[in-house]
């Protein structure tokens, strides 16, 4: 066989262009309402079986560190969607108090959909309606969207994973070579959870509607967490939300079969959806598009389910700010656990980066592709978490190393709180109900609480979060917004 002479060659590798089918594809997974103690790779006591996903992480990369910023209202989910769109903070959203003066005009031209579309990728989406950032959903070229949180195939999650099995499909008859982003989004295991007959069983689990009587308990059932406790010691400042009373199943009861059924019938659809993401990777597979294929798995925020007493995503504890986030793609080291200390609104920018986009100028994320790559093991030192979806100010967070501060205050003092957790020391955030000493009280860390609350004062400032606490200065804040411009329509959390 003749060749090319080498200089032949490389000047006509010189002049062919790279072609659009030779970037990665995108397949971003979001699921609604997961903490990642759900998961044996963030806890392995958890009883829990998703082989796809422990597969996932084993070709990719665990992030230990990944979290959503946090709410402005009850509806957590909203901004959570708002800032992955648009790798925007979360006091710089449309939806977020003075959003019209901190947010720029037309953002949905600047989110995932928009970006992706200008740059040549085909982009695909299913999920859930509601509760999101529907300015932008509506601009990715294919959209099926519905609510699907019912017990069968075509009420619940393997609804949303026919749709993404069909666009794979048509993808392959029509022989379309477009790179693509799909944004595979589930409707589970956000409540109401009504799991598949076999898998509910499988858990012990009963979809239970007996708002007088608890469920009965089960061998098969999950068993507590560490930090649960049979109520939430202290207001914490929106102890009446939604989640927190009217969960289908539990309601206001934290006994520990009404906890154990619920925690059972999160794993069953979680399961579930576990399922359907490993029936699109098979396809991927015989498509011959895994290969090239980033694939991304979250949770828009964690959940309570009876740690420390909660139901919902309404605090600022690990359980729920924290989320599950794991990447396999091209590129990434196989079976590495990193901190990371991303926010989910970093994943803008880290798109981008591993698709060779130029980010939106509004975009205030950080890539992560260092950290996939294992050049970093961390994109920020310091992490800020805010709830303040009740009493304002409500709650706020701040992690540095080891070391985190939650405060918590309504506006008329009834609740005034602090803590300060060492987590290496007490992963679990295991509070004096359940034996352990809150360290915000103990003269011995005194000095760590003063540097604590200066760290939370520096990020809610660097942030613009327009509320302070009584014990900081007021920076001379304008008056919070009419209560008509807040969005009635949040407290109810679906």
């Amino acid at each position: 066989m003749s060749r090319l002479p080498a200089f032949l060659l490389l000047l006509v590798l010189a002049v062919l262009p790279v072609s659009a089918e030779k970037r990665p594809n995108i397949l971003f997974i979001l699921v609604d309402d997961q903490s990642p103690f759900d998961l044996k790779m963030y806890n392995p006591h958890s009883t829990l079986e998703t082989p796809n996903l422990d597969k996932l992480a084993a070709q990719g990369v665990v992030f230990d560190g990944a979290y959503h910023m946090g709410s402005s209202s009850g509806a957590v989910c909203t901004p959570s969607r708002h800032m992955i769109m648009s790798g925007r903070t979360v006091w710089h959203l449309p939806v977020s108090p003075w959003g019209s003066k901190t947010s720029p005009p037309a953002l949905e031209q600047q989110t995932i959909p928009a970006v992706f579309n200008r740059a040549g990728y085909a982009t695909m989406r299913t999920c859930k309606m509601g509760n999101s950032y529907e300015a932008a959903n509506k601009l990715f070229t294919v959209r099926h969207d519905a609510g699907k949180r019912g017990g069968t195939d075509e009420s619940g999650s393997a609804w949303h994973a026919e749709q993404v099995l069909g666009y794979l499909n048509d993808r392959a008859a029509t022989k379309d070579t477009k790179p693509f982003l799909i944004y595979y989004g589930f409707s589970h295991p956000h409540d109401t959870r009504d799991g598949k007959p076999e898998l509910l069983a499988k858990y012990g689990a009963t979809n239970h509607t007996d708002d007088a009587n608890p469920p009965s308990l089960h061998s098969l059932q999950p068993p507590l967490p560490a930090n649960y406790l049979p109520k939430h010691p202290f207001d914490n400042t929106d102890m009446n939300v939604r989640d927190e009373v009217a969960v289908s199943g539990v309601w206001r009861r934290r006994d520990e079969a009404s906890i154990r059924n619920e925690i059972g019938r999160q794993y069953a659809c979680s399961d579930n959806i576990d399922i359907q993401i490993g029936r699109v990777m098979k396809r991927l597979e015989e498509t011959g598009e895994l290969d090239n294929t980033y694939i991304i798995y979250t949770a828009d925020h964690g959940i309570s389910i009876g740690r420390h007493g909660l139901m919902g995503k309404q605090n600022l504890y690990q359980h729920t700010w924290r989320v599950p986030f794991i990447v396999k793609g091209p590129g990434i080291p196989a079976g590495r656990r990193v901190e990371g200390n991303i926010y989910l609104l970093d994943v803008l920018a880290t798109l981008c980066d591993i698709a060779g986009i130029n980010p939106p100028e509004t975009n205030e994320g950080t890539s992560f592709k260092p950290v996939l790559t294992g050049e970093k093991q961390a994109v920020r030192e310091v992490l800020y978490g805010v709830y303040a979806g009740g009493a304002k100010p409500g709650m706020r967070c701040v992690k540095q190393g080891d070391w985190k501060l939650i405060q918590y205050e309504s506006a008329d003092g009834r609740a005034r709180h602090t803590q300060l957790f060492n987590l290496a020391e007490n992963p679990d955030e295991l509070l004096p109900e359940h034996g352990r000493p809150n360290l915000a009280d103990d003269p011995k860390h005194a000095e760590k609480l003063t540097e604590m609350k200066k760290l939370l004062l520096s990020e809610m400032r660097r942030l613009d979060d327009p509320w302070r606490f009584s014990d900081q200065p007021d920076d001379h804040l304008p008056p919070p917004p009419p209560p008509a411009a807040k969005g009635k329509k949040a407290k109810k959390n679906k």
